[in-house]
C-alpha cells in the first residue's frame, strides 16, 4: 500500500506516456488517416524524452500503427505496446491518475487510483473503457487502488482535473456539479468532491471554476479552459470577441481565479491565453483550445488550428515553460473527435 501518495503536476518527470490508438471510426468521420498521422506527430515529439506507451485492440492494430509511426521517424525502441481493448482512444479520461508515494517501507512507489469511467455520462459504450486501469496496473504490477465515497465508486475524468505541485486543484462546477446535464455522481456536493480529492489524490486546496468552453462535449472539463504552468500560475484562455458564446463565462472564471491565494499563501498568478477563430463540424461548435496541451518530458505539444491566435498561444507558452521546447501540432482534424492533445495523452511519472 502507498501512504502520503497524491497526483504529480504534469511537468514533474515522467517515465512513460500512454497513448490508445486511434480504431473508432464514428470519432473522426471522413478523417482517420489523418487522425493517424497526427498521432504519429505527436508520437515523434514525445518519444525522444520517455517511453511511449501505446494501448492497441489487436496484433493486427499494433501492425497498422508500426505502419504509421515508422514512416513517421518514430524511435521503434522508445514505444511499447499493450493490446487492451478499449471503445475508444481518450486515455486522460479513461485511463488510471498514475500516484506516486512510498510503500510502508519508505520505498518510492506509484499506483493507480481507480476512478469508474462511464463515458462522460453520455455514450453507451464505456465499458471496456472503465476496465482500462485494472489492466494498466496489472501489465505493470503495481497496485490499484478503487476511489469510493460514502460507499459508492467514484466516476471521474481525468480531463475534468488539473493540479499543480502544492497540493492544488483545479476543476469546474459545469462538469462536475451540474446536478442534470450528464450527471456523473448523483447527490455528490461540493464537499464531497472535495473529500475524494483530498483523500485519494492529496490535494489540499480546491480551486472551482464555473463554466467550460463551448463545443466541450464533456460538459466543462478544465483542460479546455484553464491549466496549471507553474506552482502558482495558470493560464486562462480568453475570448476578445464580445458576442462570441465563451466571452462572458470567461470573464467569470478571470473574476473567480483573481483572487485566488493558495495555501501557502501565494497569490494566483493568471496568464491570459487567447482562443482561436470557432470551428465548426455538421453546425457543431468543436472544442477549439489551445489549453489542451501536453507537458511532456522532451516538449510541450500544443494543438493549432491554423489561425492566426496560434502563433501568440506558442510565445505565450514558449515564455512559460522555457525549459523545453513548445511545438505546434496540426489538431484541425483531431479536434473533430471533440478533443485534442491532452485528451489523448496520460502521464506516467518516474517510479
Amino acid at each position: 500500500m502507498l501512504c502520503k501518495c497524491h497526483l504529480p503536476a504534469e511537468w514533474e518527470r515522467h517515465e512513460a506516456t500512454w497513448i490508445g490508438w486511434p480504431h473508432e471510426r464514428t470519432d473522426w468521420p471522413g478523417k482517420m488517416g489523418a487522425v493517424r498521422w497526427a498521432y504519429a506527430e505527436i508520437a515523434r515529439k514525445i518519444a525522444p524524452g520517455e517511453i511511449l506507451r501505446i494501448v492497441v485492440e489487436s496484433p493486427e492494430h499494433e501492425a497498422r500503427a508500426r505502419q504509421t509511426l515508422i514512416p513517421a521517424g518514430v524511435d521503434e525502441s522508445r514505444v511499447e505496446f499493450f493490446r487492451i481493448p478499449t471503445n475508444r482512444g481518450w486515455l486522460r479520461d479513461s485511463g488510471p491518475l498514475f500516484l506516486t508515494g512510498a510503500d510502508s517501507s519508505g520505498a518510492p512507489q506509484i499506483a493507480a487510483a481507480r476512478f469508474r469511467f462511464n463515458a462522460w455520462a453520455k455514450y453507451s459504450d464505456w465499458q471496456r473503457d472503465d476496465r482500462l486501469p485494472e489492466a494498466i496496473a496489472t501489465a505493470l504490477d503495481i497496485p490499484l487502488l478503487p476511489v469510493e465515497w460514502n460507499g459508492k465508486p467514484v466516476v471521474l475524468e481525468g480531463g475534468s482535473i488539473d493540479v499543480n505541485d502544492r497540493g492544488a486543484l483545479i476543476t469546474t462546477e459545469e462538469c462536475l456539479l451540474d446536478p442534470q446535464i450528464q450527471v456523473r455522481n448523483p447527490g455528490f456536493t461540493r464537499g464531497d468532491f472535495e473529500n475524494v480529492f483530498r483523500s485519494a489524490l492529496g490535494t489540499g486546496q480546491v480551486i472551482w471554476l464555473g463554466r467550460g468552453i463551448a463545443g466541450d462535449d464533456t460538459h466543462g472539463h478544465v483542460d479546455d479552459l484553464c491549466r496549471f504552468t507553474g506552482p502558482a500560475r495558470v493560464v486562462l484562455c480568453q475570448e476578445s470577441d464580445a458576442g462570441d458564446a465563451n466571452y462572458r463565462p470567461l470573464q467569470e472564471n478571470r473574476e473567480r481565479l483573481e483572487g485566488v491565494r493558495l495555501e501557502d499563501g501565494a497569490r494566483l498568478e493568471v496568464i491570459p491565453i487567447p482562443m482561436p477563430a470557432p470551428l465548426f463540424f455538421k453546425g457543431q461548435r468543436l472544442p477549439a483550445s489551445y489549453a489542451n496541451f501536453y507537458i511532456a518530458n522532451a516538449a510541450v505539444l500544443v494543438p493549432t488550428f491554423n489561425n492566426p491566435n496560434d502563433r501568440v498561444a506558442l510565445g505565450i507558452l514558449a515564455d512559460l515553460f522555457p525549459d523545453r521546447p513548445v511545438v505546434g501540432i496540426h489538431a484541425v482534424d483531431l479536434v473533430w473527435g471533440l478533443g485534442t492533445i491532452h485528451c489523448l495523452t496520460r502521464e506516467q511519472p518516474v517510479r
